[in-house]
């Protein structure tokens, strides 16, 4: 019986303005397994001070980390500058893949609308919840259980949510909910 391959490393291309922080991510990006580069990365690790903007434009895809909630245009990531060892490696992973990551509270709290987008409607908070569940496979019955509500109250927000989205099966509101940001697995 062979053991499964490790992943291969990353290059991470760094940007922090503070020096101690800078050498602290770079700490955890190592043990993690992955290299820091300064040039040619699979993905860029940007902390960001209070206010500051991300890139607005980088040769890789951005995971952002900020204490602010995030309005506008969104970067492939956002996580919280507390982020553990455990949160950044998937993370950096999943974004690296072409994947989405967002922590709880990364959406403006006014709902959830596609990156880039500003007339498309908002998903309410719950009706996020249960695309992201159904992007995971779940079933309406263990979204529902899940959730601690009814399966009749998870059709209710499937279809208000297939309306919003303007989609006419489960695959095609959670692929939409994907490509626009509206959601992350």
């Amino acid at each position: 019986m062979s053991e499964a391959a490790s992943p291969a490393p990353l290059r991470v291309l760094l940007r922090a303005g503070d020096p101690v922080r800078r050498r602290g991510l770079a700490a955890m990006v190592e043990a993690a397994g992955h290299h820091v580069v300064t040039e040619t990365p699979d993905v860029m690790l940007c902390d960001l001070a209070r206010d500051a903007a991300p890139p607005a434009e980088a040769e890789a895809p951005v995971v952002v980390l900020t204490s602010d909630a995030m309005n506008g245009e969104q970067p492939a990531g956002v996580l919280p500058r507390e982020v553990t060892a455990a949160q950044l490696d998937p993370a950096l992973r999943a974004v690296a893949a072409g994947l989405l990551v967002r922590a709880p509270g990364a959406f403006p709290p006014d709902g959830f609308r596609a990156a880039g987008d500003e007339t498309a409607p908002a998903l309410t908070p719950r009706e996020a919840e249960i695309l992201t569940l159904i992007g995971q496979g779940m079933s309406n019955k263990a979204a529902a259980r899940q959730l601690g509500i009814s399966v009749h109250t998870v059709k209710f927000h499937l279809e208000a949510l297939f309306a919003k989205l303007d989609a006419t099966s489960r695959a095609e509101a959670v692929a939409k909910g994907l490509r626009g940001g509206v959601i992350e697995l």
